[in-house]
Order: structure tokens, then C-alpha cells, then sequence
């Protein structure tokens, strides 16, 4: 080009330019015509018929010729006259005057690789650095037009850059350079972006250049070496780590590994700890076919372990609920099935009294706490568990009406943990409705004592011929000694799991819903590019409506997750409908043109709070930052990516289908996990990445939503009643359970009005 430049006009070059370097690109011959050159062709393929004169022709062939070497074809005949030749084409084109500039790479300097180099070695990359053409006037958003776009502004083709920037004996594939100028790969391992590297210092771009271009950068970090350690976990830790992990010294990348185990994946607070070993000791027994299923039994077996790799949804406060080995002999499997009947049944069986009735998650809960105390009963002394060692045939329900059972397993947990925590209290608490006078189960079911056999240490002969003589007189002696031990347990009991304590920097700003929102702002500065990468841009989408719906709605993850869909122009479900199913639907409407959210009480866990007054929850979600055309996108497009082929649930928010998922709901297990995936890419600050939103912020639940709206509204208005209606509760329960507010602030409250009259003076 730097040949053509003086005879020529700067329309004539930017035509040819351009043309030159597709030939180069796509691996096209010039266009022959009987072995010449056909210059009719290539004059209108560039715009300049009338400017193709025949000193830009001997110019122009010059470098159409090392083209056609380049790509092994036949060398192209004299297009004006048949003149002997007294030197080869590509010894006349070796001593060839140049008129270029040093360092200028031109077209006539490409070479076959085969040309100048032996097989099985890589060609010497070009040391100097090319001028630019033209000045940039322009910075491409994304990384293929940026690519292009320099190499255009360098003049240079892609074999020229994959010769300038390839060393000798690397084994990069020039394919792979060519797959990023056309769009159809980016960079995603170490390797590449120490490419990419090479490319910014060669063409005098600041580094990081090319890598803030590149789309979805998170899914760009699977390449590192992350050692000796297993699939998943590389997964999960992957993509937090830096760009330059590999390139780092290996006390450094054992730093950050160290960190981003310890703060990202697990969470580090004196709770998770002890889960990690907790989730090492398996002793449950599981219930296969006994679960809760809208008020009957449902074949489906419910198993009480949960993968120790993932965290369980903030209904299971124990870490021993991530345990489980044997299955539940058949006679206590069906004392636990007769048990949930009694206790979700619509109508109780004729003869028999209750006291309210369990849902699914209360029942689900049962049935995992009752069988980690008969696996603790069962799990060997000589263990890492050191259970009682009682054999699986004696099991069963009628051993939980003798007082040394429950001593046993309150102090066998005691030294488990080191102090005693709200779940003996609420253990214990089942222990005395199940022994309630006339409504209690094990009370209306004398026959369970036939089963019950001595154990030496905790059930006595004696005892046993006590309760056979007089079964409602032991239900009773047992009903005051569990109340006792509730009292006494109440008195030492502490908290293990505080529920603040994942999100206490967002709890202690002054106003916590607004640092919370930076996690929503993060998700979009990282968004990816839809068309190139749809599946990521729609988890990406789904992410961010998940945090504001939650954050406008402050419900409880199960209302959450069950949210139905009724797209625009769908007749939405009837109220009555919704109240059968318990649960809600967000739908468009016509009177408000908004997005509605309807939630029938009865979807409610607290569904007889004086909140509702057995009325539904109405709220129109507010048009405010691009909400509404969030919403749009995700349903109209983003969730038939996440949804694919598998069969559409209904539900709003729906899973990423592949090919091993059987449904696209989510249960309340993936849903926690799900959030916490988002809180963990998105929100937490990670000092060597700088991606993140909240520095101290730590892996947590969509539970914790609540507690940030109740805490937000209560230092801006000192209102527990004000803070009750945003998390749909009442205003004891936020005082007790929810309100992170204390002393300081409240007197910062009641300053902030009393110094009014300071500053009026």
C-alpha cells in the first residue's frame, strides 16, 4: 500500500485496501481470467474503473502475486505481453527496490508458511512495530470490531499478525487468531490472553485493551491451572480468579485461592465452619415415599440428604441436616407416614383430635428432624459420630415418651457443638405437642409401646411396665419434663447461625436497601452481549430480576419461587385458583398499566396474620431503571433461552435447562443456591479482581432480603409497624426476628430531629 500511496488518490486507496485484505482473510485468490490477472473484475469489485492505469497496475500486481504464493497456486501469466523472464517471480520480487517505511509491514512481505520455513517449525515473528495508517477516530465497543478495526488502522492481515506475535516453537493455531476476527470464537484460556497481550503491546494499546471488550468475561476464566483439585471446584472457583492467575508467584496464587475458598465459595463466619466438618459426620435416617404433597402422601421419596457441596435454603438451620445414610426400617417408615397424614390431612381420621395442621416446608422439616434424632440414636459409639448404637429393628416412635431418650440426644448435641442452640428448644417443643393431652399423636396411639424394648442407660424394664399400665399417666410425666428441660435450655441456649452476619456491612450503612441495589448495577455492567452469547445474557437477566423483585417485594423465598407467569395478553388465573394452588402470579394489567403481583393469603407461612385479614396481596411493581423492560426481555426471549426444550413449568423464574435436567422449576434447595451464585459473582468485592459490588458482604440466602427492607425502613423511620408491612408480617415479628436496630441508631433518629431546633437557631 505504501507503493500504491503516491500514484494514486486517497479514494482509490481506501477501496483497494480493504479488498486486499479480505483476500487475505478468507484465503481468496485474485480473480483470474485465462491464467492473468482479471483487472476488469477487480476494478469493479473496488469502485475504480476509470483509475486503474497501468502504473497502478504493475504496483498492484505485486502484491496480488504474493497472494497467490501465499496460497500455492500457480503463478498468474503477464497480462500485457509474453516478456522473457531472467529471474523467477519470487527472486524479481526479493530484489525489488522498496520504497516503504522501516518496519512497514506490506502485503508483498506474506509468505506461505511452507515458503519460509521447514516443516514442524513456526515461522520468526516480525520484531518491529508497524506505523499506524491513520489516526483512531474510534473505539469499538466490542472485541472483534476492536480487532479489526486495529489491525485495519495497523494495516496489517491476520497472517501477519499471527508471524509478529507467534514465538518460535509455540504450537498457537492461526486458525484460532482467525476465528476471533470473525466473530466466531474469543479468547477464553491463559494462553489466549497472553496472545491478546502481545497484540496491545504490539500495536501500542494500553494493556487490558482487548480484554474489557471481551463478552461475559466471567465464562473467559475456565483455562487456569488450578492444580490438583476436582471439576467442581474448579468450576466454582474459577471465575473468581484473576486474568494473570497463572502468570503470579505460587505463594501469591495461594493466596487468593485460600481467600476466595474461604470468604466466596464457603463463607467465613464460626457457623460455616462448623458445617464444613458437621457435613463430614452422615449418621440421618432418611424416609423413602413419606413427604408432604398437598395434604396427602405422595410416592415421591424425600431423602434428608442434601449435597455437602451446595448450601440448604434458610428453612434448615442445622448443619447436620446435610447428613444421611440408611434408609428407615418399614415399621418406622410407616409411623412416620401415619404421622404426616395426621398432620396434613385436610379432615382428621374418625376418633382422632389435632391442634392445626403442618404445610409442606413444616412437614419436610419434621420429617428431617425427627430422623437425625433416630439416626443419632442408631449411629455406632465407636464412630466419629458416637451415636447410642441402638439397632435399627427397635426404632420407633413410641421411644420418645421416656425421658432418657431426650436427655441423651439434648446432651449428646450439646457436645457436638459446645452449648446448647435454639434447635434443642424447638426439639423439645415437638416433643411435647406430639404428647399433648387428646390432640397429641403419640398420646392417641398407645399400641406404639409394643415396639418399645430397654435400652441400658436410657429406658429402664420399669419405665416400660409403667407406661403399659398407664400410657396417658407417662404421657403426661413426659410432657412436664420436656417443658422443664425447654426452660432450662432456654436459659443457656446461644445463637450459632446469626442471621445478620452474612450481610451486617450492608445492615450497618445508613441506608441499607440502597447499598444492597449496587449488587443489581453490578449485574448490569457486566451483562452480557445477547446476540453472541444468549444463554449467559439470560442468567444474567434472570439474576437481576430475582434481586429487585425481592428487593421491591420482600417475600419469603418459597412466595418467591413459586411466582407464576401470565404473559401480556393471557387471561390471568383466577384468585380462587391461585389460593387452591398457594401460590401467586405476576400478570400484566390493563387498569394500572403495570406489572401486577397477586398473592392469595393462604400462600402466606403466616397466613393468619393479622396482616392479611384473610385478604390477598396486591402490589403494582414500579417502572423505575428499566425494570419494566428487564421484565420484557426476560419474557419474552430470556426465558425461552433458559427454558429450551423442557416442558415450561409456569412458574416466572425457571432453572437453566441442559441436557441432563429433568425440570425447569426450581425447589427450595436450587433456588438458595441459585442466589447464592449471584451474591458470590456479583456481590461480594474481591480485591483481586475488582470485580464485585460490596466489600465484607459474605454468601447468603434470598431470606436475608427481609431483614434488609425491615432494617432500612426502621432507621429511616423508626417504625416497627412501617417495617412489618414491606416483609408482609407483623410488627413483634420484625422486632423479634427481622430489625437489625440498635441503641445508636435509634438515638441517631431522634437526634437527627431534635437538632433541628439547633439549626434553626
Amino acid at each position: 500500500m505504501v507503493r500504491i500511496a503516491p500514484i494514486v488518490s486517497s479514494r482509490v486507496l481506501e477501496n483497494i485496501r480493504p479488498y486486499l485484505i479480505n483476500l487475505i482473510i478468507y484465503r481468496k485468490s485474485p480473480p483470474l481470467m485465462n491464467g492473468r490477472i482479471d483487472w476488469t473484475t477487480i476494478a469493479h469489485a473496488c469502485g475504480i474503473e476509470g483509475e486503474l492505469t497501468a502504473d497502478l497496475k504493475k504496483q498492484l500486481r505485486l502484491g496480488l502475486e504474493a497472494i497467490i504464493r501465499w496460497l500455492g497456486a500457480p503463478p498468474a501469466a503477464e497480462d500485457i505481453r509474453p516478456a522473457k523472464r531472467k529471474t523467477r517471480s519470487s527472486d524479481h520480487h526479493q530484489h525489488m527496490p522498496s520504497t516503504r517505511k522501516p518496519g512497514r509491514i506490506g502485503v508483498d512481505d506474506i509468505r506461505p508458511q511452507s515458503a519460509s520455513v521447514t516443516r514442524g517449525s513456526q515461522p520468526k515473528p516480525i520484531q518491529p512495530y508497524p506505523d499506524p495508517l491513520f489516526e483512531a477516530s474510534q473505539d469499538p465497543a466490542g472485541f472483534q470490531d476492536a480487532l479489526a478495526y486495529q489491525m485495519r488502522r495497523f494495516g496489517e492481515s491476520y497472517w501477519q499478525l499471527y508471524r509478529a506475535v507467534i514465538h518460535l516453537g509455540e504450537t498457537f493455531d492461526d486458525k484460532t487468531l482467525l476465528s476471533w476476527i470473525q466473530g466466531e470464537r474469543v479468547p477464553r484460556s491463559v494462553a489466549s490472553f497472553g496472545i491478546l497481550a502481545r497484540i496491545e503491546q504490539r500495536y501500542r494499546l494500553p494493556p487490558g485493551y482487548f480484554k474489557a471488550k471481551l463478552p461475559h468475561q466471567a465464562r473467559s476464566l475456565y483455562g487456569h491451572d488450578l492444580g490438583d483439585i476436582s471439576p467442581a471446584e474448579r468450576r466454582r472457583i474459577a471465575v473468581h480468579l484473576p486474568d494473570d492467575f497463572a502468570s503470579l508467584p505460587f505463594t501469591k496464587r495461594e493466596e487468593i485461592l485460600d481467600w476466595v475458598r474461604r470468604v466466596i465459595v464457603s463463607g467465613a463466619t464460626d457457623y460455616r465452619r462448623y458445617q464444613a466438618a458437621a457435613v463430614k459426620q452422615r449418621y440421618a435416617i432418611r424416609f423413602p415415599g413419606v413427604t408432604y404433597g398437598g395434604g396427602s402422601l405422595s410416592p415421591r421419596a424425600h431423602a434428608l440428604t442434601v449435597s455437602a457441596n451446595h448450601s440448604v435454603a434458610e428453612t434448615i438451620e442445622d448443619p447436620d441436616l446435610l447428613c444421611g445414610v440408611v434408609d428407615a426400617p418399614l415399621r418406622l417408615a410407616m409411623e412416620m407416614a401415619d404421622l404426616i397424614r395426621f398432620k396434613t390431612s385436610t379432615l382428621t381420621a374418625i376418633g382422632f383430635q389435632r391442634n392445626g395442621v403442618w404445610g409442606e416446608e413444616t412437614a419436610s422439616q419434621k420429617i428431617e428432624h425427627l430422623g437425625l434424632m433416630f439416626g443419632a440414636l442408631a449411629a455406632s459409639p465407636a464412630g466419629v459420630v458416637k451415636g447410642r448404637g441402638v439397632p435399627l429393628s427397635q426404632l420407633t416412635f413410641g421411644l420418645l415418651i421416656f425421658p432418657g431418650i431426650w436427655d441423651w440426644y439434648l446432651q449428646w448435641r450439646e457436645q457436638r457443638r459446645g452449648f446448647y442452640t435454639k434447635w434443642e428448644e424447638d426439639m423439645l417443643m415437638v416433643a411435647q405437642a406430639l404428647t399433648r393431652s387428646e390432640v397429641g399423636w403419640i398420646r392417641q396411639h398407645p399400641e406404639l409401646l409394643k415396639n418399645v424394648r430397654p435400652i441400658n442407660g436410657l429406658i429402664a424394664p420399669e419405665e416400660i411396665e409403667f407406661a403399659a399400665r398407664d400410657w396417658h399417666g407417662a404421657c403426661d410425666a413426659f410432657h412436664r419434663h420436656a417443658a422443664n428441660r425447654s426452660k432450662e435450655v432456654q436459659r443457656v441456649m446461644r445463637v450459632h447461625r446469626d442471621p445478620f452476619e452474612p450481610i451486617m456491612c450492608i445492615l450497618e450503612a445508613d441506608k441499607p436497601l440502597a447499598e444492597y441495589r449496587k449488587i443489581t448495577d453490578e449485574i448490569l455492567k457486566r451483562m452480557p452481549d445477547e446476540d453472541r452469547y444468549p444463554r449467559p445474557a439470560a442468567e444474567a437477566v434472570r439474576s437481576f430480576l430475582m434481586l429487585r423483585l425481592g428487593l421491591h417485594l420482600g417475600l419469603r423465598q418459597k412466595n418467591l419461587r413459586q411466582l407464576r407467569l401470565c404473559p401480556r395478553g393471557h387471561f390471568p388465573t383466577s384468585e380462587r385458583r391461585l389460593e387452591d394452588m398457594k401460590c401467586g402470579e405476576l400478570r400484566w394489567s390493563e387498569r394500572e398499566s403495570g406489572w401486577e403481583v397477586l398473592i392469595p393469603s393462604a400462600a402466606f407461612k403466616n397466613s393468619g396474620s393479622s396482616f392479611f385479614g384473610q385478604k390477598p396481596f396486591r402490589l403494582i411493581l414500579p417502572d423505575l431503571l428499566d425494570l419494566y423492560k428487564y421484565l420484557d426481555a426476560y419474557i419474552d426471549r430470556h426465558r425461552g433461552v433458559l427454558l429450551g426444550s423442557a416442558k415450561d413449568p409456569g412458574t416466572l423464574f425457571v432453572k437453566t435447562v441442559k441436557t441432563t435436567s429433568l425440570d425447569a422449576a426450581y425447589d427450595s434447595t436450587k433456588f438458595y443456591e441459585a442466589w447464592r451464585t449471584v451474591i458470590q459473582r456479583y456481590g461480594i468485592y474481591n480485591p483481586y479482581t475488582g470485580r464485585g459490588a460490596i466489600k465484607g458482604l459474605l454468601p447468603h440466602g434470598p431470606h436475608n432480603l427481609r431483614d434488609i427492607l425491615a432494617t432500612h425502613i426502621l432507621k429511616q423511620t423508626g417504625s416497627y409497624e412501617q417495617a412489618s408491612y414491606a416483609i408482609q408480617d407483623t410488627p413483634d415479628v420484625v422486632q423479634q426476628h427481622y430489625g437489625r436496630f440498635l441503641p445508636q441508631d435509634k438515638a441517631a433518629l431522634a437526634a437527627k430531629i431534635l437538632n433541628q431546633v439547633w439549626e434553626a437557631a
